[in-house]
């Protein structure tokens, strides 16, 4: 058998999203072999690498769909279980990550984050955390600095950008935004 690599894609280059983008993205999860509270998250959550750590997390991989950075990638993992609690015993990672899930289904769907009628309730309700695989909403990038000289820096979900944000409609029309870096101090 032969293979015709001359219609093949070129390479993209290492370059990171700049600082500050603001763009739509897809997000996909990874399995990590652990299985969640129920069913649907069987073999979803991965296990942290830091020795003695109980944190269960979320592999997610966001792709760009559309404006100057379409296909480009960036990675994150989520706290779903673990890890540091607080007064009443709750995971704190598990407390940001779920805020942020809420924010992403607020974007996707086009929800206002203050509306908590019965409608809106229901639509921010999973029966686990593999419904939030495909979700596609609007994100803001940041680029983080590596903490080991021996890796390169790396794009990471700054924030979800909401309904009634400036920049809301344009990104999820897939129209430009101009970045806003976030002036994050470097590690």
């Amino acid at each position: 058998m032969t293979y015709d690599m001359n219609d093949a894609e070129l390479p993209r280059g290492s370059d990171l999203i700049p600082d500050g983008s603001f763009v739509k993205v897809i997000m996909h999860l990874r399995k990590g072999g652990l299985d969640g509270q129920g069913e649907a998250d069987r073999g979803l959550l991965k296990a942290t690498k830091t020795q003695g750590s109980d944190v269960k997390m979320l592999d997610c991989e966001f792709t760009v769909t559309a404006g100057p950075h379409i296909r480009r990638k960036f990675w994150q993992t989520f706290t779903v279980v673990g890890g540091k609690v607080d007064e009443q015993g709750v995971s704190i990672g598990w407390k940001i990550s779920k805020g942020v899930f809420r924010a992403m289904i607020d974007s996707a769907l086009g929800l206002d984050s203050q509306d908590m009628s019965e409608a809106a309730k229901a639509k921010r309700m999973l029966r686990g955390l593999a419904d939030l695989h495909g979700i596609t909403f609007a994100a803001k990038v940041r680029v983080e600095p590596a903490n080991d000289p021996r890796y390169s820096d790396s794009n990471r979900l700054d924030r979800v950008v909401l309904p009634g944000e400036p920049e809301y409609a344009k990104v999820m029309a897939g129209e430009g935004v101009a970045a806003a870096p976030s002036h994050r101090p470097a590690r």
